[in-house]
């Protein structure tokens, strides 16, 4: 039966983004189908949507780095008929077909189970970024970082991983500073769980190779200056979670914070993630995520918004997290 998606063409003049009528003669190998609900609207999703980012590897390609769903097929052991499932990673949107289409075909080895708790719109309001968050705040814990050792600063705070890691950091016993560029956002901000707001001006510009000590521990999802510049203010014996590159993909730093400060550099992957990280991830999420803050920084939309939501996230216009409906 025919299907809706966002697919990407390769064309002379660079890349054809629209939305396309696909069949399930099409769709890419593996051993479970999956009819798609509910997808999310995350920054590489803004990128790919674009039509002029190199994010996309593999064409003709469908667009989405997160889906949630029912299975309908499967010739995979862990996964019958009637599941509901996430999917998130694994090249979904640059070498797979992703998640903005009603159907989706993957393997059966990518796939979580939904938690109980949780309905395919909250998980999809959690998405990647909420995901990659949470990955943020195990790495953290597994370096051995504590609230007690002092305030924890989360970068690009307003966005879908600040967001949700201020939630989370504030409800582990965390004093949150959170650094954001949108004045405007001090109140919603402050909802989540932030105890401080520090504009982002400070940390984005050139600095020094050590800075005042101000954190014990950081999620930072801007990279480039900024990052820098959090190891560079980061207590001893500190850590810093680095999982996204918002400000660029260099890292104009020295090696003085390691080896005068001892500050540990925990790079964070989401799209790869082995299996019991990823399982043990969303597990916590249902149970460690307030879901009146989720919802408060979740908005909906419909499948044909898609475009605009991509424009508006580049443009740093959009806030939490943003759920597609897809089915």
């Amino acid at each position: 039966m025919p299907f809706k998606a966002v697919r990407a063409d390769k064309t002379d003049a660079g890349q054809d983004v629209r939305f396309a009528v696909m069949e399930e003669s099409e769709l890419m190998d593996g051993d479970v189908t999956v009819r798609v609900s509910h997808s999310t609207v995350n920054y590489k999703d803004g990128l790919a949507l674009s039509g002029k980012s190199a994010v996309i590897r593999r064409f003709p390609m469908v667009l989405g780095i997160d889906l949630a769903g029912v299975v309908e097929t499967s010739n995979h052991p862990g996964f019958a008929p009637g599941d509901e499932v996430i999917v998130n990673g694994y090249g979904l949107s640059e070498t797979h077909f992703g998640g903005y289409a009603e159907k989706a075909r993957v393997k059966g080895d990518w796939l979580v189970k939904l938690p109980p708790t949780l309905s395919p719109a909250e998980a999809m309001a959690i998405g990647t970024a909420g995901y990659t968050a949470m990955l943020c705040v195990m790495a953290l814990e597994r370096h051995g970082a504590t609230p007690a050792a002092g305030p924890v600063l989360v970068t690009g705070a307003a966005g879908g991983v600040g967001s949700t890691a201020i939630s989370l950091l504030a409800g582990r016993g965390w004093t949150v500073i959170a650094s954001t560029g949108r004045a405007s956002e001090a109140d919603y901000l402050r909802g989540l769980g932030a105890a401080e707001i520090i504009d982002r001006a400070t940390l984005s510009a050139p600095g020094k190779p050590l800075g005042k000590e101000l954190w014990a521990a950081a999620v930072d999802s801007v990279g480039s200056t900024t990052l820098a510049n959090v190891l560079a203010q980061t207590r001893y014996g500190g850590a810093v979670a680095a999982c996204g590159l918002a400000g660029g993909m260099d890292l104009p730093a020295t090696v003085v914070p390691f080896i005068l400060r001892s500050v540990a550099l925990l790079g964070v992957d989401s799209v790869q993630r082995p299996m019991p990280d990823r399982i043990e991830a969303w597990a916590r999420l249902a149970v460690e995520l307030d879901r009146t803050k989720l919802a408060a920084i979740t908005h909906t939309i419909a499948f044909d918004q898609v475009f605009d939501a991509g424009r508006k996230i580049l443009a740093g216009e959009i806030r939490g997290r943003t759920v597609v409906t897809i089915g």
